[in-house]
């Protein structure tokens, strides 16, 4: 039996990044102070999300000096699981659908408070996980999910965060899905269901 929590962050329109990987670390701190309250072990925790959200789910793990409100419990899980994740601003054609890729009013621009990310590649690399990865960055275990369609999010975005993760040792799995575009049903089959499960329960057999 899992208990699930779906977090409320502010989005970009609200507060810029990484505001939402500091309201989910917040979060996650408030689950594990009321774990016994939600009947959840507060040591087997997993963070995941969709698009935008799997960015928020690898810079909750991957930012570590946050406003913390909640003190007492850290905010590190076990194990990620990103699907289609809008991991990285990198790749010239990392969106191919954002006709204004890049630019102030983008998605990526308004999320760095409406900079023009064309002329500061510092805040493209602030925001792109696998330029915040290195040998010394500590994660817990990730599992990754992409279609090969995918006409929002670029696939190779998912190739290339992986690519770094192997590249610096960390433990890492990507399924690329053949034909599926940006979400879907193919992201909840009972395949792919079950590839999450044996991850989650391989996680808590090694603890």
């Amino acid at each position: 039996m899992y208990r699930v929590c779906a977090v409320e962050y502010r989005h970009s329109g609200i507060a810029p990044f990484p505001a939402q990987a500091v309201d989910t670390r917040n979060a996650i701190r408030y689950v594990k102070l009321h774990a016994k309250e939600y009947k959840a072990d507060a040591n087997q925790m997993y963070v995941g999300g969709d698009s935008s959200g799997g960015h928020t789910a690898f810079f909750s793990q991957l930012i570590k000096n946050d406003t913390n409100i909640y003190p007492g419990p850290d905010a590190g899980v076990k194990g990620l699981i990103s699907l289609y994740g809008a991991l990285s601003v990198m790749l010239e054609d990392g969106m191919p659908s954002t006709l204004n890729h890049h630019q102030p009013d983008s998605p990526e621009g308004m999320e760095m408070g409406g900079a023009d990310l064309h002329h500061n590649p510092e805040l493209c690399r602030k925001m792109s996980v696998e330029c915040n990865i290195s040998e010394n960055v500590s994660l817990p275990q990730v599992l990754m999910f992409h279609g090969t369609k995918d006409r929002t999010i670029h696939p190779k975005v998912s190739v290339v965060v992986y690519e770094a993760l192997k590249k610096y040792h960390k433990e890492v799995q990507l399924y690329m899905l053949e034909g599926a575009d940006h979400g879907g049903s193919e992201f909840f089959s009972d395949k792919v269901l079950n590839i999450m499960e044996a991850f989650l329960q391989r996680i808590v057999s090694a603890s």
